[in-house]
């Protein structure tokens, strides 16, 4: 038992430093590892498990949402680059230049993609002629680089794996509806995949993506009350179109130009599902995301029949879940220790004495609870645990969320809000973005985004009050 606490110990209390706990549970679980790059991460087989888990299943969604996947060079010239003025001006801090190539200085450098706008812009000038052509709903998974200057693994890295959706359609209206589309596919699979609520809203112009004539985000609320955007959708309407000459001929023969989309999800996914889900030993996974749903763990395994029962038992589970059996020689308290660390969402413990019941135990990672099954029921009863603990990870989530969700009427209130209860602040803003910027100055906190869901708080402006246009969630973000 000593090993047993000794290992759970070696995780920072959440409560004493939540930045710690984050980087013990990275390293701790085997997510990920540092390399010799700085601000990379070799991202570990469990932390890509978890990815492929996450990528498999957005995939399916746009599949079934009509969308391709292609894939677009790393390497952007700086002439397509420059074409598109407030893109480039917006990437411009963050984007690494190869100048060479070998011993040769290049003609021209090449930015390594921070994201792949005007790539796409370039293949679409050339395949998109007529009406016929579209609409294009192109998707491709890949690897991007912005120079950040403070990183932290899956939450902001030099490197990071994504997947960016690229469209093009024939009307403004198309581009729109395209737009909240994918931003409704997004906070669908947060929900139900990842079990986070989200807020699904408008980012406003200070906060949009450089170049988008409007930018919406689905934005969900960590374990210590800070905000994170968990995923963005941005309508382009014709202005790349009109900077890359991107145009095709209408029913009526006239030449019209396109109107774009781009939307985005990431690995700081994974950061969300840490920092939504964990505790103070370890990571907690949903099922739908967890490449071990189930850990058998034979109890006394030297025992006759032990191991042979444990074995049946995997083989039969296999059927409905991801089950893993670990019959290592390690103490079966240090192996509940290890995948409670891992987040594993169900364990099952298998003994002479439940054998001899016809029995097994089973143990939810997320409440500690623990059940006594006949052998007989198991795969109904594993099968509804798992959708059970899905449930009560989103229902936790949301009541955490809403129980750190605060109203403020005014700068007083605001400000004490902020610094002695963080989560976030419901309130009333008049659209003039000098005010966004004084509440940024004075409490650090951003607009996260004006809601679709609308509240009239109070008729006047947080920080001027002035009259007021939008209610805004506010919050201090990662």
């Amino acid at each position: 038992m000593e090993k047993e606490k000794k290992l759970v110990q070696e995780i920072t209390s959440m409560e004493e430093d939540f930045a710690q706990w984050y980087t013990d549970i990275v390293k701790k679980a085997e997510l990920v590892d540092y390399s010799s790059v700085r601000g990379c991460m070799i991202i570990r087989p469990y932390g890509y498990a978890i990815w492929e888990l996450i990528q498999k299943q957005l995939d399916q969604r746009f599949k079934e949402t009509g969308h391709e996947n292609v894939y677009m060079p790393m390497f952007i010239p700086e002439s397509l680059l420059q074409k598109e003025k407030d893109h480039v001006e917006g990437f411009a801090p963050e984007v690494a230049w190869v100048t060479h190539g070998g011993d040769e200085e290049l003609t021209e450098r090449l930015c390594v993609r921070p994201t792949s706008e005007t790539l796409f812009c370039d293949h679409y000038s050339k395949v998109i002629q007529s009406y016929r052509d579209l609409p294009k709903l192109y998707n491709q998974w890949c690897s991007v680089v912005r120079w950040e200057k403070t990183t932290r693994p899956f939450l902001r890295t030099l490197e990071f794996l994504w997947q960016e959706g690229h469209t093009a359609h024939a009307t403004a209206e198309e581009a729109e509806e395209e737009t909240l589309r994918m931003l409704n596919v997004y906070a669908e699979f947060c929900e139900n995949v990842l079990a986070i609520p989200v807020i699904k809203g408008k980012k406003t112009e200070k906060e949009k993506f450089a170049g988008a004539v409007a930018t919406y985000t689905i934005e969900s609320l960590m374990h210590d009350g800070k905000a994170l955007q968990t995923g963005t959708s941005h309508n382009f309407g014709d202005r790349f179109a009109k900077a890359f000459g991107i145009q095709y001929t209408d029913k009526n023969n006239q030449l019209q130009y396109v109107h774009q989309t781009s939307w985005g999800m990431t690995t700081r996914l994974i950061g969300a599902i840490i920092m939504v889900h964990g505790d103070d030993n370890g990571l907690v996974l949903p099922p739908a995301v967890a490449p071990i749903q189930l850990i058998i763990i034979p109890i006394a395994q030297h025992k006759e029949g032990v191991l042979e029962k444990a074995n049946e038992l995997k083989e039969r589970l296999s059927k409905i879940a991801r089950v893993k059996l670990d019959d290592s020689d390690k103490m079966p308290g240090w192996k509940f220790s290890e995948y409670e660390m891992k987040g594993v969402p169900l364990r099952l413990e298998v003994g002479p004495k439940d054998i001899e019941k016809n029995q097994v135990v089973l143990v939810r990672r997320d409440n500690r609870e623990k059940v006594f099954v006949s052998i007989d029921e198991l795969e109904e009863k594993v099968s509804e645990i798992l959708k059970q603990i899905q449930k009560d990870l989103l229902e936790k989530a949301r009541q955490h969320r809403d129980a750190h969700t605060y109203v403020a009427k005014n700068m007083e209130e605001f400000e004490k809000i902020i610094n002695e209860t963080p989560g976030f602040i419901k309130a009333m803003w008049c659209g003039d973005e000098a005010c966004e910027t004084l509440i940024k100055e004075k409490t650090g906190a951003t607009a996260r985004c004006i809601p679709f869901e609308q509240e009239q708080l109070s008729k006047h402006c947080v920080c001027c009050g002035k009259e007021a246009k939008h209610m805004v969630y506010w919050g201090k973000a990662y």
